[in-house]
């Protein structure tokens, strides 16, 4: 994985910082270019006559706007204020639109720069005022000013695969999506803006699943009942080859009880447990050796009390056309936990599926109205291994191998 970084103007300061700034005063309309601050030129009277006098030395001051410069234009709209103080601890920024009102941000008084909540309007003019602590012959304070770009035309939406108040399995990851792809120099920067909160605490990272997909799981399954905030802030964030982040997103995320189940082929049987306690042993029928289900970590990805298996399509010889309930999708190449009453009699003892977990009718129904999308099924013992990325795999991995696939 090549973390190699581009240099990108937008970090670069808008104004280099000049050792020693000062602020220049001048009359309206004087066109009189000899630094008669410095004593070098004479200043003229009332009267029209002049004087031996030297001229007033300007005020200095001991706060400076450096970037963005003064009166810079196409910033970009996420831009940070940064700023030199003499008293970094008794400053203050503020940014204010055209209006007057308070863009809301914060302000790192150690590394001098105000980051604004969210990204700013698009072409707006927006004014920088910083206050610190003046000094003898020093001002205290500036203010500058500068204009973002106007909205370009190419934008990159992002989307949450989970809603707001959405209750899901302890296996479920989050999913953000990308209308574009994202270039691999520009996805730190990506994962630098999505931030996720879990209460209680829990350790976890996000992962690159393909360059429009990143999933985030925990180190090890999410607490039971707790509750998961993330945001992706990526309005206005350059992401390469002249493309911007359309929008920002938010999801507050339920997560329910601990259902977790075990297949084993040894033995066809399926453990069901609820925060630790067995609730129940399933006989299984699994894939023939023709068709073998997945030995792997899976979770639940969808769920249809009634369906139709139709494989006609594929393959015409063979295919088949079945009417199924209580069908539960674990992977994307087709299989499901699903009632199967025309195996009953083999579940427990034979496997004759095309590479589904095949249970009962009253098990099917039972499991169906039990099972939130994100339970986590794990399979082992078959002739085949689940292949990545077949399905939500994010658990098929150890937690050390998940993060390396963040840019992080």
């Amino acid at each position: 994985m090549n973390n190699s970084r581009v240099r990108r103007p937008w970090r670069v300061a808008a104004a280099a910082l000049i050792a020693g700034t000062v602020l220049l005063s001048s009359g309206c309309g004087r066109d009189d270019k000899s630094p008669s601050w410095q004593g070098a030129g004479s200043s003229a009277q009332p009267d029209g006559g002049s004087s031996d006098t030297p001229s007033a030395a300007p005020t200095l001051s001991t706060v400076a706007v450096t970037s963005p410069a003064g009166e810079a234009k196409d910033v970009v709209a996420i831009t940070e204020v940064k700023y030199t103080s003499d008293d970094p601890e008794n400053t203050t920024v503020t940014v204010t639109d055209p209006k007057g009102d308070e863009v809301k941000g914060t302000l790192d008084k150690d590394a001098k720069l105000w980051k604004p909540e969210k990204a700013l309007a698009w072409g707006t003019k927006y004014t920088v005022t910083v206050n610190g602590t003046a000094s003898e012959g020093k001002n205290g304070s500036t203010t500058s000013a500068f204009t973002t770009m106007a909205k370009p035309s190419k934008l990159i939406r992002v989307t949450s695969f989970l809603g707001d108040q959405q209750k899901v399995g302890v296996g479920m990851p989050l999913i953000i999506k990308f209308s574009k792809s994202i270039p691999e120099s520009y996805r730190d920067d990506v994962e630098r803006r999505m931030t996720v909160t879990a209460t209680p605490s829990q350790e976890g990272t996000w992962g690159w699943i393909s360059p429009t997909e990143v999933h985030y799981r925990p180190k090890v399954y999410w607490q039971a009942n707790s509750k998961v905030f993330y945001k992706v802030q990526l309005a206005g964030v350059p992401l390469g080859s002249g493309y911007y982040g359309k929008s920002d997103l938010t999801v507050d995320l339920n997560i329910g009880r601990a259902f977790v189940m075990t297949v084993s082929n040894k033995t066809k049987q399926m453990t069901v447990k609820e925060n630790g306690k067995v609730l129940k042993t399933i006989p299984v029928s699994l894939g023939k050796s023709s068709t073998p289900s997945s030995s792997g970590t899976m979770v639940v990805m969808d769920k249809q009390r009634k369906t139709v298996f139709d494989t006609t399509d594929t393959d015409p010889v063979n295919g088949y056309k079945t009417p199924i309930d209580f069908a539960q999708r674990i992977t994307y190449s087709g299989q499901f936990i699903h009632a199967a009453p025309w195996s009953e009699g083999r579940q427990g003892h034979t496997n004759v599926s095309h590479g589904c977990v095949n249970v009962s009718e009253a098990m099917g129904s039972w499991l169906f109205s039990r099972t939130l999308m994100g339970d986590p099924i794990t399979v082992s013992g078959t002739e085949e291994k689940l292949k990545d990325g077949n399905g939500w795999t994010d658990w098929n991995i150890s937690y050390e191998q998940f993060k390396k696939k963040s840019y992080l």
